[in-house]
């Protein structure tokens, strides 16, 4: 694409040989209305992708085609060489459970206890008795700093530990690849690089790839090894890269400013 920056001249990331997502000349749109169009990158194993992009861009767009919530008008999206949405039922939900997402609210059922929220795909997926599930549970909760927390309710905690808790239910099934949208919207400094520390830790001790929608630049330079940037305008990416690089030679004063 030629209006399009790739910012190839930093460090590689974890493991470039090994792509893990490929979204190839993929169109995002509800009925007639185009909300990006020609989008095409790769997403490697190991990497901390950011989607980035002024406001009503479509940056969370973007994410629920990837997580398979909304076909895509045109184009692909390739887990592994795989389709989610051009395979069999059973091959599809198989890909689908390798995935793990978290939400801007956290998106706890408010009505359980963390443990039991966190049990939920552990019961829904797997044959596990009780007991080993209400072991997972308060394994994952201890991961993400939460451990002696399993029978509070989501309101009893504060909203980074809310966020926290999505995450711990994120990683129940150990999966390959992690989505966030806007993990620290609403936090302040200190409880978002808190965040950020878990986030790399995850990545590195789950060896999972993930794919992060933030407008939050210290964050997003400080944990992020690649990324694209969505212009509401033009309607496509218009830099893609390691995110230092895209911000110096991103075509357009918008891209260089986010």
């Amino acid at each position: 694409m030629s209006s399009t920056s790739d910012c190839l001249d930093l460090a590689p990331v974890a493991d470039s040989s090994r792509p893990h997502i490929r979204v190839h000349d993929l169109t995002l749109a509800y009925g007639d209305f185009v909300v990006q169009q020609g989008l095409d990158f790769t997403v490697t194993q190991g990497d901390i992708f950011i989607i980035m992009g002024d406001s009503g861009c479509g940056k969370s767009t973007l994410l629920r085609h990837m997580i398979g919530l909304h076909r895509p008008a045109h184009g692909q999206v390739l887990f592994g060489g795989v389709s989610i949405w051009d395979t069999a039922p059973h091959r599809r939900r198989a890909l689908l459970r390798h995935m793990g997402v978290t939400y801007q609210s956290g998106a706890l059922w408010s009505s359980m206890t963390l443990a039991e929220n966190i049990a939920l795909p552990l019961q829904t997926y797997t044959r596990l008795d009780p007991a080993r599930i209400r072991e997972l549970a308060a394994l994952k909760l201890a991961l993400v700093g939460l451990s002696g927390f399993e029978d509070y309710y989501p309101a009893e905690i504060s909203g980074g530990m809310q966020k926290r808790a999505g995450l711990a239910r994120a990683i129940a099934m150990d999966p390959e690849i992690l989505f966030f949208d806007e993990p620290s919207a609403g936090l302040d400094p200190i409880s978002a690089y808190r965040l950020d520390e878990l986030i790399v830790e995850l990545r590195d001790s789950l060896g999972a790839t993930i794919v992060m929608v933030s407008h939050d630049l210290d964050s997003i330079f400080a944990i992020g090894t690649n990324s694209v940037f969505l212009d509401s305008d033009s309607r496509t990416m218009i830099a893609r890269g390691a995110p230092h690089a895209c911000s110096r030679r991103a075509n357009t004063p918008r891209s260089r400013s986010s």
